[in-house]
C-alpha cells in the first residue's frame, strides 16, 4: 500500500480526518519544518487542497528564511524562537519552498515541495 494511502487510513482510523475546531471549522494539520544549514526536513510536505495547514517553522543554527512564494508566506525563522504559519491551499500542484537567506555554500539545496492533491 502507498504510504500516503496508509497514512489517509490510518487518520481516518483514529477520526482525525473529521475533527472538527469549535464553532464548526475544521482544525488545521500541524506540520513541524526545521530548517539548518543546508536542509529542509520534510523536504515534501502532502496537503489537501482546502485542508488547513500550520507549519511549525523552526532553525537550529541560523536566521534562516522561509519562503512559500506561491502562497505570499514568508518568515525569519530565529533559532530557538518556533513560529507557526497557517494557511489554506486552494489550488492543486507542486509548489517549492525554501531558505531565502544565504547560509553559506550549501544554501541551494534547501528547498522542499508541498504537494497539494
Amino acid at each position: 500500500m502507498e504510504r500516503r494511502a496508509l497514512l489517509r487510513l490510518l487518520a481516518g482510523a483514529v477520526g482525525l480526518c473529521a475533527w472538527r475546531a469549535p464553532g464548526g471549522a475544521r482544525a488545521a494539520r500541524r506540520v513541524q519544518v526545521t530548517l539548518r544549514r543546508f536542509e529542509l526536513v520534510p523536504a515534501q510536505i502532502d496537503a489537501a487542497a482546502g485542508e488547513p495547514l500550520t507549519l511549525v517553522l523552526a532553525s537550529v543554527d541560523f536566521v534562516h528564511g522561509f519562503g512559500l512564494p506561491d502562497f505570499d508566506l514568508r518568515r525569519d525563522v530565529v533559532p530557538g524562537q518556533p513560529l507557526e504559519v497557517t494557511f489554506t491551499p486552494a489550488r492543486r500542484g507542486r509548489f517549492h519552498y525554501l531558505c531565502d537567506n544565504f547560509c553559506g555554500e550549501g544554501h541551494d539545496r534547501m528547498s522542499g515541495i508541498l504537494v497539494v492533491s
